[in-house]
């Protein structure tokens, strides 16, 4: 019989996870057969997938077959940013790459920078083999801040971790207050949760300054102003207190800081509070009467709001409401931000800090890679950054102020090496290009920040073409940089074991795809915070020893909404609904149905500067401009535009995206971007 009339092998199954930056971490089904991807589906038997994904993730076999996908080693030819290349072999690029990286390091090797993120949340092709290999190097460390930092500092000060609610009780919540989110589009099977409790006759408000798809669907939109979400929360306290709505036998036991905060939110009155937020005060009233006297009631923030020079102080300020009324007595009531700090995850293991050897090497924050690559050598800098290894993320479309990230990646005397799975921004570049592994093709361990289970990705096919897995490319140039140590010899599987050590069964794991962390249903009914104190600590003394405010209040934008006659528009840049951050711009299906990059724009704004619905508009401030058409909509409030993000800066209509008027500036704690805290105009282009 020959090859052509040969029978096909029958379909089979492969359990898997989905790897995006996302809360739902999803239980994924991919039916293979011949070696062939068909297709990608939820799985039915996870509880939290429910046999459900996202618009974005069921297109994931189109994603690992698309026609762009690198296939094959690149070196540049061309000038930076051209994006001109040449096919070379695994060998020749490896051997280049360790020869240049050895010779920086041998000057010093915090000339050499790691540049990820959460392109893959996964813990192994994430930072494990990757955190060894600059380790050992002893390359400069990279503050991985771009996303969460300022909330997850916030619980951390407040709760003692990024814990909270488990997320299947929302169906059991009366009163949902969805903070910052806009979960039809980034987190999809909580909204489903949330749906259930609707029917079941739950009011859900949505806080947010979009009038979001969510927003929408709500019985209730309170729509603020950018950066002012604590000084809501606090006047939600003052009507709290003084109609009686606290719990006093859960403030007495379980709480510190009680009568300073008490004291500070009486001076938040709904009218100074609605002044600053731009609402009514009728609202804010109605707000706390209704959060005062429901039971349960849950909080689902996310991580929006925080993305603001006060973010850290408004997810603390929030964060103390659920201790405020008691609602953390009940399973369904609460609050959640993150459950990430309840996973076990052994970094150390995997990351295996110890080969630092005793160096301490300076740390860059990755939201400010504009500024530190343009940065020359200094005794307080340093050396000036020679080498940048890119995996996992897209930094050219994703960092603030991209202007002058483009100049930092354009730097002739840059060495820079990116891992991908297609040509991004940051991939036009690279001095050489690494094809890179998707989720179909390799093995990987999650925990996620949304829900309470691990879990394990197999393998369904093999690699693409020639592409390979962050980890064994990162073995490979420890080898060829002579790094001895037995750790560079740990494969996929090991590595996947390794992560939570014996914290989890992995036989089970193995065995269905997922385990569950064996985590209370009402974690904090009889307080129990994973606090010093074990309470929730609405004074942080840490926060006080470091000079700040160790109470939680309102922390003004750096660029507040109305503070400019020159810029008087505050800009947000929510992401577009078929994107995640810049993954998935360039599967053609998702595009088309985004159509192309968008400001929103109430009607009133538009009016007063003659501009029309789908006009192309220039939209500007001193960090820069940004051309993309406009659509007129009751989504943006007066005063505030929201620029539909991240597309790819190629994908534009003048080569630029909406990160090129963002700053580098910092929130107050955490170190965090503040991508929302941005002033513009627009103009007709």
């Amino acid at each position: 019989m020959d090859a052509l009339s040969a029978p096909a092998t029958a379909p089979r199954q492969v359990r898997g996870a989905c790897p995006h930056d996302c809360p739902d971490t999803c239980s994924l089904v991919t039916t293979v057969q011949d070696g062939v991807a068909l297709r990608v589906q939820g799985n039915a038997d996870h509880g939290p997938t429910g046999g459900v994904l996202c618009n974005k993730v069921s297109h994931y076999v189109e994603r690992t077959y698309h026609p762009e996908r690198l296939l094959q080693p690149m070196r540049r030819v061309g000038a930076k940013g051209e994006g001109r290349f040449e096919p070379v072999s695994w060998d020749a690029a490896l051997d280049d790459i360790a020869g240049r990286l050895a010779a920086i390091a041998a000057r010093d090797p915090q000339a050499i920078l790691p540049y990820s993120y959460c392109g893959t949340m996964g813990l192994v092709q994430g930072e494990s083999m990757a955190g060894r290999f600059f380790h050992k190097l002893g390359a400069s460390l990279l503050d991985r801040t771009i996303c969460a930092s300022a909330g997850a500092e916030a619980l951390v000060q407040t709760l003692g971790g990024k814990v909270g609610m488990k997320v299947e009780f929302f169906t059991e919540s009366r009163l949902i207050l969805v903070w910052g989110s806009n979960s039809i589009a980034s987190n999809l099977h909580f909204w489903r949760l949330a749906q259930e409790a609707k029917r079941q006759g739950a009011k859900l408000v949505c806080i947010d300054p979009r009038r979001s798809e969510t927003a929408e669907k709500c019985h209730e939109h309170v729509q603020l102003l950018p950066g002012t979400d604590a000084a809501l929360a606090l006047a939600l306290m003052h009507e709290l207190v003084v109609n009686g709505w606290t719990d006093e036998d859960y403030l007495a036991r379980h709480t510190s800081g009680w009568d300073a905060l008490r004291e500070r939110a009486l001076r938040w009155s709904p009218e100074r509070a609605a002044a600053v937020c731009g609402i009514e005060a009728a609202q804010i009233r109605s707000l706390a009467r209704d959060y005062g006297t429901t039971k349960p009631a849950a909080i689902r923030l996310n991580y929006g709001m925080q993305r603001v020079h006060g973010g850290g102080n408004a997810v603390r300020a929030v964060a103390c409401l659920p201790a405020v009324t008691g609602a953390w007595r009940h399973r369904a009531g609460g609050m959640l931000l993150s459950t990430s700090g309840y996973f076990p995850v052994d970094r150390a293991a995997l990351q295996r800090p110890d080969l630092l050897a005793g160096r301490t090497p300076r740390t860059i924050n990755m939201v400010q890679i504009g500024d530190e690559l343009l940065r020359p050598a200094s005794p307080e800098f340093g050396p000036a950054i020679e080498a940048v290894i890119v995996y996992n993320s897209n930094p050219v479309a994703v960092a603030p102020e991209s202007g002058k990230v483009v100049r930092g990646f354009a730097r002739e005397d840059l060495f820079t090496v990116v891992m991908e799975q297609f040509r991004t921004d940051t991939a036009d570049y690279a001095d050489y290009l690494l094809p890179a592994t998707t989720q179909l093709e390799h093995w990987d361990i999650h925990g996620t920040y949304g829900h309470t289970d691990v879990l394990l990705n197999r393998p369904a096919i093999a690699p693409v073409g020639a592409s390979r897995t962050n980890t064994d490319v990162f073995r490979a140039l420890a080898a060829r940089m002579g790094f001895r140590d037995p750790c560079f010899q740990d494969d996929d599987f090991a590595l996947c074991r390794q992560a939570f050590g014996d914290r989890i069964d992995f036989g089970l794991l193995e065995a269905q795809g997922f385990a569950s962390l064996p985590i209370p249903d009402a974690p904090f009914a009889e307080g129990g915070f994973p606090t010093a104190s074990g309470r929730c600590e609405f004074f942080s003394a840490a926060l006080a020893r470091s000079g700040q405010d160790g109470l939680p209040d309102h922390v003004p934008n750096h660029e507040p909404a109305g503070s400019s006659t020159r810029y008087p528009l505050a800009m947000i840049s929510p992401p577009a609904r078929n994107f995640l951050n810049s993954t998935f711009v360039n599967v053609q299906s998702l595009r088309d149905i985004e159509g192309e990059p968008l400001l929103e724009m109430c009607a009133a704004d538009a009016a007063a500067r003659g501009i029309g619905d789908g006009q192309v508009v220039r939209v500007f401030n001193d960090r820069g401009e940004y051309v993309c058409k406009v659509k007129v909509t009751p989504r943006a409030r007066p005063g505030v535009v929201n620029g539909l993000g991240i597309w790819w800066r190629k994908l534009g209509l003048a080569g630029t995206n909406v990160n090129q008027l963002t700053s580098q500036r910092l929130t107050d704690m955490g170190r965090a971007p503040v991508f929302y805290d941005c002033l513009v105009d627009v103009q007709p282009a």
